[in-house]
């Protein structure tokens, strides 16, 4: 990760409110993620690319926003630069005229069937497995994205670096480093990988704890 988003384990921020386990704080919540649904069912992009478009908000804007927000933030962009929408449409709030995707937008009564089929990223790969359970692995030493200069990438700074052990394989996915710039699936191995706290941080508030974090074998070698 390589944007403002990445802030986990930043110090200053404060502990996390455990209590605060509301779905939608407010309605509006749910609308926004309805619509965001809504627009992903028109096949214009995939879970990666809508990621990524939250990540490049400006870090005022990023740092702003509340959670739901950072998600319309991204939703705007996507909508106007996949030509859905104009910018000017989005400012009056008036569509000019009916767009070519009418006939893709996703029904009411088929909402059911297209939450319970989710988006699957297992894909088959030649690329084969070079770890199983209990190997010792060290993290990328940099968080950023190889193939493009500040893009996505699922691997987190704070974690750069460490030394985890894997503790699942979970088969062969959709690489998020490739997929959310259009440069193809180019699946490879995925593993959950647990790291101590003492590997990640100076001075853990629980240093017994540790971080479950899902790596593709390309942010991986052997420790």
């Amino acid at each position: 990760m390589s944007r403002v988003h990445d802030m986990g384990g930043r110090f200053g921020d404060g502990a996390v409110n455990a209590s605060d386990d509301a779905t939608f704080a407010q309605d509006w919540h749910a609308r926004a993620l309805a619509l965001t649904l809504a627009a992903g069912a028109l096949g214009q992009w995939n879970i990666d690319i809508s990621r990524h478009a939250r990540e490049r908000l400006s870090p005022k804007d990023y740092t702003r926003f509340s959670y739901y927000e950072k998600w319309m933030g991204g939703l705007a962009e996507l909508l106007v630069e996949a030509g859905i929408v104009t910018r000017e449409e989005l400012q009056s709030g008036k569509a000019d005229g009916i767009s070519p995707l009418a006939d893709r937008k996703l029904l009411a009564e088929k909402v059911v069937a297209a939450l319970a089929a989710g988006g699957p990223a297992d894909r088959p790969s030649d690329i084969a497995p070079a770890f199983k359970r209990g190997d010792k692995v060290r993290l990328r030493a940099r968080a950023g994205n190889t193939l493009v200069n500040g893009g996505h990438t699922r691997l987190p700074a704070y974690a750069a670096g460490a030394v985890g052990e894997v503790v699942i394989y979970h088969g062969t996915h959709i690489l998020p480093d490739s997929s959310a710039h259009g440069l193809g699936e180019a699946p490879e191995p995925l593993y959950a990988v647990a790291v101590k706290a003492t590997e990640l941080w100076e001075h853990p508030e629980n240093p017994n704890d540790e971080v479950i974090l899902d790596l593709w074998q390309s942010y991986l070698e052997p420790a």
